[in-house]
């Protein structure tokens, strides 16, 4: 049976994290501990982050692993790391909404589209910012198709 990528187990609305490297950590823990990628795939999310940083604009980053990261992961997936103090990413972005992705066979173009699509509107990022439940974040992405 395939995995659901994004479970609400897979999401953590306050994280308490205070450094970018913790949020990546976290953002790698959940997809390790759901059976998404094996415990290495953290280490090349960080090989990944030297090569060009995954920060997005608009409070987001989408930390995920290294081009030859392949064999690490097991299913696609996908995990929301939320820090409602916000982080410093580097380059003095900030950060909030972190969204940890593992793609196999090439999945992950598709997951960043629908990331994508839901965090173009602002309107939306404060929506995910004010979510009271891992529920209402989840409905924000079914509704992308």
């Amino acid at each position: 049976m395939a995995k659901d990528i994004l479970p609400k187990e897979n999401i953590m609305l306050n994280s308490g994290v205070t450094t970018k490297e913790q949020a990546i950590t976290a953002a790698g823990e959940i997809l390790v501990k759901q059976g998404y990628v094996e415990d290495s795939y953290i280490e090349k999310m960080f090989e990944r982050e030297e090569v060009t940083s995954t920060y997005m604009g608009n409070y987001i980053a989408i930390p995920h692993g290294s081009e030859d990261s392949k064999e690490e992961v097991l299913h696609s997936g996908m995990s929301i790391v939320r820090v409602p103090e916000g982080i410093d990413y580097g380059g003095g972005n900030e950060v909030k909404l972190l969204f940890g992705i593992a793609g196999k066979n090439n999945e992950h173009l598709e997951i960043l589209s629908k990331v994508a699509i839901v965090c173009s509107d602002m309107d939306n990022i404060e929506k995910m910012l004010q979510a009271e439940s891992a529920e209402e974040l989840l409905d924000m992405f079914s509704e992308v198709s």
